[in-house]
C-alpha cells in the first residue's frame, strides 16, 4: 500500500498481457493472481476470447467474464474497451449461477462498452465466407463488425440498454441499415422484432450491473483495493502491433489496459507477460516456428483446442524473436510461463533464437505479415527433462533441465520468469522462488 499525495491509500494494480497469439493460459494465471487481488478488470475484446480453468476438479469455460469470478469474494469489471454481446453475457451469468457461482452483485459492466448484436454476427460470418481462400480465421462472434461500428460512430453502447424506448428506436434504425447491407452481401436479413425482444430481455437482466466503471474503479483505488487488469487475446493479435491483417480488432497490449478502463497510466504498477513454453495460434497468418510434429504430440494428448471455437490450434516451438519484441512493447516486469508439462516427453526441444530473411538475420519480427511468412527460424536445441511435471507444486521440485529451459526463455526475452504452470488446475501454478 502507498499514500498518494495524502489523498488515498492505493492498492497494487497489475496488468496481465498475452505475450504470443492468445490462448497462453491467461485464465489460469488470472485465477492464480486473483488470490492476492480484490478486483479483476477485463479491458477489451468480446466473447471471441475464452478461458478454461479447473477448480477442485471442476472445469469452467469463460468467454466474457474474467476468471476471477470463480473466487466468491472477488469483484469483476467489464471495461469500456470491450464489445459485449448482452445476450451471450446473460447466458454466461446464468450458466455460472446454475453451477453455484453467483456473479450478480460482484460483476459490473461499463455503460460505455459497445454492444455486439445479432447483425454483427451475421455480418462477420458472411464477410469471412466471402473471403474464400483469404479467410482471416475470425471466430464469427461479431467482434470485428462491432468495433467497425464503434469507430464509425454508429454503434450502440451498454447505456442504451437502460432506455427501452431509445433502445427500440436505435435497433430499428440500425437493423434496417444492416439488412440492406446484408442483402447486398447475399446474406439473410435479421428479424428486427426478434432482436428487440431478446435485447430487451437482456437489458432487464443486466440493468443493475451497468455503471460508469471508470468512476467505480477510481473509488476502488481510493479504498486501497488491489486490482488485476486482463488484456484478452495476445500481443500479436493487437490491431497495431500484430500480424496485420491476421489480428483482432482491439489493442491487446498493455496500453489497452489504460484506454479500455479509464485508469490513468501512472496507476499501473506491474505488467506481467503470459506465454506458453512453446507457441500456438488459431487462424491464418504467419508462424515461422510451426511444427507438425509438435502439433501431433499436443493434439494426441488432448491439448490445444480453442476454448471458444473448439478448433485445433496450430503449434510450434518457442519463438524467442516474437517473445523478445512482445517484452519490448509491453514493458513486462515478469513472465508467467504456462504448459511447461506439454514438453515433458521430448528428448530435445528446439527454441527459435532469430529469423533468417532474404540472407539477413533478424532479432525482431518484420512488420509485414508477408515478410514474416518468409522468415526461417534459427534454432538452438535444448535437452528435454523427459519426466512428468504435472504433479510438481514447487519450483524447487522441477527437474534441473526444466529449470535450465526456463532460464533460457528468460534470457531470450529479457524478462524474469516469476510464475510457472504445469496444468489447468489452480494448484498447478506456483511462484519461482
Amino acid at each position: 500500500m502507498s499514500v498518494d499525495n495524502g489523498q488515498w491509500v492505493s492498492g497494487v494494480n497489475t496488468v496481465l498481457v498475452g505475450a504470443q497469439w492468445g490462448d497462453e493460459g491467461k485464465g489460469k494465471i488470472i485465477d492464480f493472481l486473483t488470490g492476492d487481488a480484490n478486483v479483476v478488470v477485463r479491458c477489451q475484446g468480446g466473447d471471441n476470447a475464452g478461458h478454461t480453468v479447473k477448480v477442485e476438479g471442476e472445469q469452467f469455460v469463460l468467454h466474457l467474464i474474467p476468471s476471477g469470478i470463480l473466487r466468491r469474494e472477488k469483484e469483476c469489471v467489464l471495461g469500456n474497451g470491450m464489445v459485449i454481446d448482452p445476450i451471450s453475457l446473460v447466458d454466461e451469468i446464468e450458466g455460472l449461477t446454475a453451477r453455484g457461482i453467483a456473479p450478480k452483485g460482484r460483476l459490473f459492466l461499463s455503460d460505455s462498452a459497445h454492444l455486439v448484436l445479432p447483425y454483427h454476427r451475421r455480418m462477420d460470418e458472411q464477410l469471412e465466407s466471402l473471403r474464400g481462400k483469404k479467410k482471416l480465421g475470425t471466430t464469427g462472434r461479431g467482434v470485428g463488425p462491432a468495433y467497425v461500428d464503434k469507430v464509425s460512430r454508429t454503434g450502440l453502447r451498454a447505456h442504451d440498454l437502460l432506455e427501452p424506448k431509445e433502445l427500440r428506436s436505435k435497433l430499428e434504425e440500425r437493423i434496417e441499415e444492416k439488412n440492406r447491407l446484408l442483402s447486398f452481401l447475399g446474406a439473410q436479413p435479421i428479424d428486427a422484432e426478434d432482436v428487440i425482444h431478446r435485447c430487451s430481455g437482456a437489458a432487464d437482466f443486466l440493468r443493475e450491473m451497468i455503471v460508469n466503471t471508470a468512476i467505480w474503479l477510481t473509488d476502488a483505488m481510493r479504498d486501497g483495493k488491489d486490482m488485476l487488469f486482463e488484456c484478452a487475446q495476445g500481443t500479436f493479435l493487437d490491431i497495431d502491433f500484430g500480424t496485420y491483417p491476421y489480428v483482432t480488432s482491439s489493442n491487446t497490449t498493455a496500453g489497452g489496459a489504460v484506454t479500455g478502463t479509464g485508469v490513468p497510466p501512472h496507476r499501473m504498477d506491474r505488467v506481467v507477460g503470459c506465454l506458453k513454453a512453446y507457441t500456438t495460434r488459431v487462424g491464418a497468418g504467419p508462424m515461422p516456428v510451426e511444427s507438425a510434429e509438435l502439433a501431433a504430440l499436443l493434439h494426441r494428448s488432448g491439448r490445444e483446442f480453442g476454448a471458444t471455437t473448439g478448433r485445433a490450434r496450430r503449434c510450434g516451438w518457442f519463438d524467442g524473436v516474437m517473445s523478445r519484441y512482445s517484452c519490448l512493447i509491453n514493458g513486462f516486469d515478469e513472465l508467467a510461463v504456462t504448459n511447461l508439462d506439454g514438453l515433458d516427453t521430448l528428448s530435445t526441444i528446439p527454441v527459435c533464437l532469430a529469423y533468417e530473411w532474404r540472407g539477413r538475420r533478424l532479432s525482431h519480427p518484420p512488420t509485414s505479415a508477408a515478410q514474416w511468412q518468409e522468415c526461417t527460424p534459427v534454432y538452438k536445441e535444448f535437452e528435454g527433462w523427459r519426466q512428468p511435471t504435472s504433479d510438481v507444486r514447487r519450483f524447487a521440485d522441477l527437474p534441473d533441465l526444466a529449470k535450465q529451459y526456463l532460464d533460457a526463455l528468460s534470457e531470450l526475452t529479457g524478462s524474469p520468469v516469476r510464475l510457472v504452470s504445469v496444468g489447468a488446475g489452480r494448484e498447478q501454478t506456483f511462484l519461482v522462488e
